[in-house]
């Protein structure tokens, strides 16, 4: 029996412990699925990554005259591309590119953008607009409706903080620091519901944490590093992934973060040390994963609350609004979306942007996740041409 006809028979898995969600169920009878289970990653680059910096236009004189102390040498870029080429750190997002398992999409961003972290973290992790607050995540709703009560794993968070994306009306994620250590070792047996709903939630989720605990051990238990990771946090977390992946957790979706793109002052150093940083982490993941033959089951996504202002400020860039996002993995058409960024029409000083980024989301859960969109309150088509 083939996987995908067993996942349409099946009504449990991880030994019996967990019932089946209709996701899976639907998987198995999706026609053009890849064998294999679909998942999304998430990485968060906290603090307003400068996208013009990134990848670059590199052709527009206007880049030049507006940055003239942070611009990069048109003779330094690579992967040039139409007019656009990725900032020297990036050489292996280039390469991505160039292999076809890299899509960018440009000038992504929300309509009144709002210029605070917080406030504009909190819009893409809930895919609200910025004048409307809820308390529940676009993932965590998702994950709601697709689990159809609680699955302790479904979302798998690796930081050690919660993440409000994921957070929903059940405990359908786990946040965890070091996937190793998180053995956790008291269970409570044959519970019954009392008559306090407080405590049955606190019960819940304390053997949600318990559950949680041994699906990730056994995942880890089979499975290895086949490559080399950089030591640093982020490359850890995206090996720990790469562990829980290869190990059969069944995670719809995992996430994880890089601070530090909060580039005031000093900024080419700065930019250039992260970007670093994050060119080596991802590209041993998707290293990892191609190895194991997972890349395309899994769907890489690097995106950031809100870019850099066009103009520089000296040394830096203040908060801006638009940026690129880039999506690895997962079967993408490994193209460029969306025109080149226009410095000669900006929004007072700022670029407009052009797809939304629900749009963005709408195409995951539409094509990755096989879900109507639409049932957690996205009202954005698909983008057009990702996948």
């Amino acid at each position: 029996m083939n996987r995908r006809n067993f996942l349409t028979l099946t009504g449990t898995f991880t030994g019996g412990m967990l019932v089946l969600p209709s996701f899976l169920q639907a998987f198995g009878s999706q026609p053009n699925l890849v064998i294999g289970e679909q998942c999304v990653v998430f990485v968060q680059l906290n603090g307003g990554n400068d996208g013009l910096n990134t990848f670059i236009p590199f052709e527009d004189p206007l880049y030049y005259e507006l940055r003239t102390k942070i611009a990069l040498n048109k003779d330094a870029v690579v992967g040039k591309n139409k007019g656009m080429a990725f900032h020297p750190s990036l050489k292996d997002f280039a390469q991505m590119q160039q292999n076809g398992d890299l899509t960018v999409i440009q000038n992504v961003g929300y309509p009144e953008p709002i210029r605070s972290h917080f406030r504009s973290q909190e819009i893409w992790q809930t895919a609200t607009d910025s004048n409307k607050y809820i308390n529940e995540g676009w993932l965590g709703r998702f994950l709601d409706l697709q689990c159809n009560g609680h699955q302790a794993t479904a979302g798998i968070n690796l930081d050690s903080i919660d993440n409000l994306a994921l957070k929903g009306v059940e405990p359908n994620f786990i946040t965890v620091k070091d996937p190793d250590r998180f053995k956790v070792k008291s269970k409570e047996e044959n519970v019954t519901l009392s008559k306090n709903p407080h405590l049955d939630f606190v019960r819940k989720i304390a053997n949600s944490v318990t559950e949680g605990s041994d699906e990730i051990q056994k995942a880890l238990a089979k499975s290895k590093t086949e490559i080399s990771y950089p030591k640093t946090e982020l490359s850890k977390n995206l090996e720990w992934i790469a562990r829980l992946i290869k190990g059969n957790l069944n995670s719809k979706v995992y996430y994880t973060s890089l601070n530090g793109f909060d580039t005031h002052d000093n900024q080419l150093s700065i930019h250039e040390r992260k970007l670093t940083d994050l060119n080596d982490s991802i590209y041993s993941f998707y290293s990892d994963l191609k190895e194991a033959q997972l890349l395309q089951n899994v769907t890489v996504v690097v995106f950031s609350e809100f870019g850099r202002r066009v103009k520089d400020n000296g040394n830096g860039t203040d908060h801006g609004t638009a940026a690129p996002m880039f999506i690895i993995g997962g079967n993408n058409k490994g193209t460029i979306l969306g025109k080149n960024p226009n410095l000669a029409d900006l929004d007072n000083g700022d670029l407009k942007h052009e797809i939304d980024f629900r749009s963005v989301y709408a195409s995951l859960l539409k094509e990755k996740m096989n879900f109507d969109y639409s049932k957690i309150g996205i009202k954005n088509m698909p983008v057009s041409g990702l996948f």
